[in-house]
């Protein structure tokens, strides 16, 4: 006899899953920037030609009602497939941008602005090697999804009081949504 205990199929496996797309440019754009140093940044040698600078890769929008940029460092922990949804969020008064500092992929959950995203609203992208992602203002997203774990810098909005500006969306009772592995 066994002393574990039985778990029913149906809570085993979520019931719909969301399809993992590649994380372009053209494919984020609803939802905000991808920042990587790709074929169309611009770029600048710099340092006596020791080095090369990818500028502009994001539109920071952090300065609304009084905000600052805010500079931290996210040490995430590894996640697995498929892993149930439980929660979206959005910032309404800046943006937020995510680089992982050892370059490895990570998932990205978004739906665009507005009112409150329906399931089929959902977009799920992996962001390859090198690559980050700066949401827009008021984009809903999942938190962060590192599938090896590891350090993100973070770039996003401090109020000067102090004050949290993040929006959570409880979407446990949609059902078993989970991206697909």
């Amino acid at each position: 006899m066994s002393t574990h205990p039985t778990v029913p199929a149906a809570a085993q496996s979520p019931r719909h899953l969301l399809a993992v797309q590649p994380l372009t440019a053209e494919s984020f754009r609803p939802y905000g920037d991808v920042i990587e140093a790709g074929s169309a940044a611009r770029r600048l040698s710099i340092n006596g030609g020791t080095a090369e600078r990818f500028d502009d890769l994001a539109r920071l929008d952090l300065t609304a009602a009084g905000g600052r940029p805010l500079l931290s460092l996210f040490r995430a922990q590894a996640r697995s497939l498929p892993l149930p949804l439980q929660l979206i969020e959005r910032h309404q008064q800046g943006s937020q941008a995510f680089m992982p500092l050892g370059g490895d992929a990570f998932l990205v959950i978004v739906a665009a602005a507005g009112p409150a995203p329906q399931p089929q609203d959902l977009r799920c992208f992996v962001a390859a090697r090198g690559q980050g992602v700066n949401f827009a203002a008021g984009t809903w997203h999942h938190p962060l999804l590192a599938l090896a774990g590891g350090d993100f810098l973070v770039i996003d909005r401090g109020a000067a009081d102090g004050a949290v500006d993040c929006d959570e969306l409880d979407i446990a009772a949609w059902g078993a949504w989970a991206p697909a592995p």
